[in-house]
């Protein structure tokens, strides 16, 4: 299924660039691709046995987390600040975003074991980041994402692919499932617990139903503030990057460079914050044997790894700067008139 979902998205693509077809026949035919191609993915995840992986396979020692973290950390908070003072003096949002981004990495290993779940510093962090980001869009491309969601096919391309993906995170990380499960409840069970996700300690609640009304399968919800707050921020993103995308095409001009790197864009966020460890490692068995993907799953899926930490603020800020960077290209003045006032 997700093969086949692929093979539509690419052939629409390729009917709307021979001309084949209108921009807007292409863009529903590119979500139905992305949907199907989701929807795949979340199948083949959860109904493909879960290989056991060992400590032993891990690709390196734990004790190299917290130098790994505490370097990387640092190089984006120094990087941040030499860059933002030489490119966007004018500019110092781009500065505190990445700043904020580097203590996001080095965050679990600058306080005492005991104290980073619960510490206001972790929780500022991750609530301070939906707020910064949406400032940086709202001052450099709230102008002109609101001219795009005035077009009614492409802000409804941007929430489709955006909901696709949230529903696509949630999946594959297990905060919602629909398959049976070893220890599963009998009975219908509500409950709200605390658990670590993305820096800190959040109240989770879980809903776990034996069997939905008439279709008579599991259901099982998690949801707590740290995952809504993280899906709903890469699922923004890469939604308001497919809406510019599906403007571009909606005014017959080529996107570009823009259109190449949204869509990028979109293709690396399917694959960060641990979301899809699971899932490459199981690609992964079938294409190259246990060995090479039991690296490739504690890489991902082991919440102590600073990588997984980099992941997340890669996406964010690939995201960000993809969106920046279409519009930023939509003003150039070697542009076409028709795309000027249109974004």
């Amino acid at each position: 299924m997700a093969l086949v979902g692929a093979a539509i998205l690419g052939g629409f693509i390729l009917l709307k660039r021979t001309d084949r077809i209108t921009p807007t026949t292409a863009l529903y035919g590119v979500f139905v691709g992305i949907a199907i191609t989701a929807l795949g993915a979340v199948l083949f995840e959860g109904l493909s046995p879960d290989p056991t992986y060992t400590a032993s396979s891990m690709p390196f020692p734990r004790a190299w987390y917290q130098p790994l973290a505490l370097l990387s950390g640092l190089g984006i908070m120094v990087a941040s600040f030499v860059i933002g003072w030489l490119r966007w003096p004018s500019r110092p949002r781009y500065t505190f975003l990445g700043i904020l981004m580097g203590l996001w990495i080095s965050y679990p290993y600058l306080l005492p074991e005991l104290a980073r779940d619960t510490h206001p510093l972790g929780y500022a962090i991750v609530l301070g980041t939906p707020i910064l980001i949406g400032y940086v869009i709202w001052k450099d491309a709230g102008g002109v994402i609101r001219a795009v969601m005035r077009d009614p096919v492409a802000r409804r391309f941007g929430i489709g692919v955006g909901v696709v993906l949230a529903f696509f995170f949630v999946t594959v990380t297990g905060y919602l499932s629909f398959f049976p499960e070893e220890g599963f409840p009998e009975e219908v069970t509500v409950v709200v617990l605390p658990a670590i996700y993305q820096l800190v300690s959040w109240p989770t609640l879980e809903i776990a139903i034996p069997h939905l009304p008439f279709v008579h399968i599991p259901f099982f919800l998690a949801l707590s503030p740290g995952q809504v707050i993280v899906v709903g921020m890469l699922s923004a993103l890469i939604g308001l990057n497919a809406a510019l995308i599906a403007r571009h095409w909606r005014v017959e001009e080529r996107a570009g460079m823009t259109e190449g790197t949204a869509g990028s864009a979109a293709i690396v966020g399917t694959c960060t914050c641990g979301c899809c460890g699971p899932l490459v490692a199981k690609i992964a068995v079938l294409a190259a044997g246990p060995s090479i993907a039991a690296p490739l799953y504690w890489v991902f899926v082991d919440s102590a790894s600073p990588l997984s930490a980099v992941f997340i603020v890669g996406s964010l800020l690939l995201f960000t700067g993809s969106l920046l960077y279409s519009v930023q290209t939509a003003r150039q003045p070697e542009q076409s008139a028709a795309i000027i006032p249109a974004d």
